[in-house]
């Protein structure tokens, strides 16, 4: 008989991501990832894949996060990015066998790095202290030294996971010789860099340079660079956010990845644009396609997965991933503007990398019912064999339910989601039903496998999880619905999906509805019970409860809050009536209120507010804080807070529902 999914299962489950082929398309590296109980960590481990034998051996065994793996040019080495002791080192790793080196033990904090294409240097970019070297910095300070104050000399002076932002850091670009490890400083100014790709000839690179000019300007520049004479040239200033450039395999063309910043700020679609180098001219290759580029879905499952913005073939074709419909699938597309897509739809394409003939690629999929594992994927016929199966066994020994793809047309719109029905459902009972409400708004719920919620699925709960107007994967429009209308048509999108579930399903009780969500999706809990006494356990996560306060709390609250409610403290009347606390005296749902005490995106104080006010009102709350945990605890805290989060969520509804 199958298992019932438990909350402990998360030490059960693995991330198998960021795979990346090696030169000679025979082999490829990935990234297996686990949630360790007794150390109370994440650890990750190096597996190198063999495509014919289809065998997998590991390759790091040491205790360490790993990321921002990639094979030199000739094949011969390995590098990745290590968290082992305590610093973000490069190490190399030779093929022929051998212990990890780190690089040059001067280098702290590597941000960005590519290889020459001789093989025998590596261009990097990493923090350095302005007036310093990269010898000069150190990460970790004397235990011993007394506390100094912090001069705040402008409105991006903390960020969430982060803490404080040193004022005075750069990420600056140098050289390491692989054979002597020398390391040579090559840009010496004010700037953050990062580094994108180097042509074939190994005489130009191309660079992210980000400006400092003011704390609006979110905006960054393409540079070209010549190798030998340092000179730069700025070849796409837009007023836009820009990564992801890489080389077409002639060096004709340099595509990259745009997020414009008008009209819809960070609403607004991704593209990929494309970059003639000889006639020096820009344009975009997917304006007409109304989808975001990218992947935007929302879990709890996959751990430190990256995967690249995109992957040029020798033919010059490219390779990118797109948020469609809920799904997140690879694309393909030529020069002219030709675009397809290469996956099928209900799927979640988390990781990816192409042969450079552009005949296989190398994919981490993931579904509503399937954890994720890599697949070699034959694209001009759809044909794929699985090469790992490191999350086999759990998903044959485990009651997995499948949601079911729902939809409900209100006002006008088209809205999509999810349905599970509980993991031991019986006809003729009535069961609970929990709707889950996504956070960003920007973000999206998809067809990928999330532990939350088969775990409520497991505690014997009707789940249902929505993508209202404000979600990503649909259109341009829908994206932006929510801006400037929290708590209007989203609302109302979501009751709308509830009040169709109910009727298709009349084994729901309607006296037991409950209603979670975190960061949007906690802001959106706090608004629902404030709107309507129609649930009666409601769970909020990491919420906003007061725009006022929020916009100079939060490390993003002096632009997010205009962007999205569009208003700012000259206009603290629209503020007030978008903020969930207005409407504490109609709360009439009991709620839980779940906190992390380092949030510095939605800060606690959101969640003081709220429950003093409650409380001062005599309403049904409870309040847990978590210390050492910031806005990202259910996706990547520590693991024993992950542990007590779905321990007080599932003794809350518990005891309410």
């Amino acid at each position: 008989m199958s298992k019932k999914l438990v909350k402990e299962d998360l030490f059960n489950i693995y991330s198998v991501a960021n795979p990346v082929i090696a030169p000679n398309n025979e082999e490829a590296l990935y990234i297996k990832t686990e949630m360790h109980e007794e150390d109370n960590t994440y650890y990750s481990y190096l597996y190198h894949l063999d495509f014919s034998t289809g065998l997998s051996n590991q390759w790091t065994f040491g205790k360490e996060r790993i990321s921002s793996v990639k094979w030199s040019p000739n094949g011969k080495y390995v590098s990745f990015v290590s968290s082992r002791n305590e610093q973000s080192n490069l190490y190399l790793l030779s093929k022929a066998g051998g212990e990890a080196q780190v690089a040059s033990s001067n280098i702290k904090d590597i941000r960005s790095y590519e290889w020459t294409q001789t093989s025998e240097e590596i261009i990097f970019t990493a923090t350095v202290e302005l007036g310093s070297t990269f010898e000069g910095y150190k990460k970790e300070e004397d235990k011993n030294k007394k506390p100094e104050i912090y001069k705040v000399e402008s409105m991006r002076y903390k960020l969430n996971g982060v803490g404080l932002i040193k004022a005075k850091q750069r990420s600056q670009l140098g050289k390491i010789n692989i054979e002597t490890k020398a390391v040579t400083r090559l840009i010496e100014d004010t700037y953050d860099y990062a580094v994108q790709s180097i042509s074939s000839t190994g005489e130009t690179i191309i660079l992210n340079r980000y400006l400092h000019e003011d704390d609006q300007d979110f905006k960054s520049q393409l540079i070209s660079m010549n190798l030998q004479t340092m000179e730069q040239e700025v070849i796409v200033d837009l007023d836009a956010q820009i990564g992801g450039a890489s080389f077409s395999p002639d060096d004709a063309y340099i595509a990259f990845e745009v997020s414009m910043n008008q009209p819809y700020r960070n609403a607004q679609h991704n593209q990929i644009y494309i970059y003639d180098v000889a006639q020096k001219f820009y344009w975009s290759l997917t304006e007409m396609m109304d989808l975001p580029v990218g992947d935007y879905a929302t879990g709890d499952i996959q751990q430190n997965a990256s995967a690249p913005s995109l992957v040029w073939t020798n033919a010059n074709d490219l390779y990118f991933q797109m948020s469609s419909m809920g799904d997140v699938r690879l694309y393909y597309a030529t020069l002219t503007g030709a675009i397809y897509p290469a996956t099928p739809e209900e799927e979640h394409i988390y990781g990816y990398d192409i042969t450079n003939d552009g005949i296989y690629a190398l994919i981490a999929v993931s579904t509503t019912t399937s954890i994720g594992d890599l697949y070699l994927h034959e694209i001009t016929t759809g044909k794929r064999s699985r090469l790992t199966t490191i999350n086999e066994q759990f998903e044959e020994e485990h009651l997995i339910v499948k949601p079911e793809i729902v939809q409900v047309f209100n006002e006008e719109q088209l809205i999509w989601g999810w349905f599970m029905k509980p993991a031991t459902f019986e006809e003729g009972k009535k069961y609970p039903l929990i709707l889950n409400i996504h956070g960003g708004p920007h973000m999206m719920y998809a067809n990928t496998f999330v532990h939350e919620m088969q775990f409520l699925a497991a505690e014997g709960y009707a789940v249902l999880y929505m993508n209202p107007r404000g979600s990503h994967s649909y259109s341009q429009d829908f994206v932006n619905g929510c801006r400037g209308d929290y708590g209007g048509g989203d609302y109302r999108d979501l009751m709308a999906a509830v009040d169709m579930i109910i009727e298709e399903n009349p084994w729901i009780d309607t006296e037991k509805l409950g209603v979670t969500g975190g960061s949007y999706g906690g802001f959106m809990t706090n608004w629902i019970v404030g709107h309507t006494d129609r649930f009666k356990a409601a769970l909020t996560q990491r919420s906003i409860s007061n725009w006022i306060s929020f916009y100079g709390v939060s490390d993003i609250g002096y632009y997010f809050t205009p962007w999205q409610i569009e208003a700012d403290m000259t206009d603290v009347v629209k503020l007030w009536e978008h903020s969930p606390l207005k409407y504490v005296e109609q709360m009439n749902t009991p709620l839980m209120i779940l906190h992390s005490e380092l949030d510095f995106r939605c800060p606690i104080e959101q969640a003081e507010q709220l429950f003093i006010t409650m409380k001062s009102m005599d309403k049904d709350v409870e309040f847990i804080r978590f210390p050492q945990a910031n806005h990202d605890l259910s996706r990547s805290g520590l693991p024993n807070l992950r542990m007590a989060r779905l321990q007080a969520i599932q003794e809350w509804f518990i005891k309410k529902l």
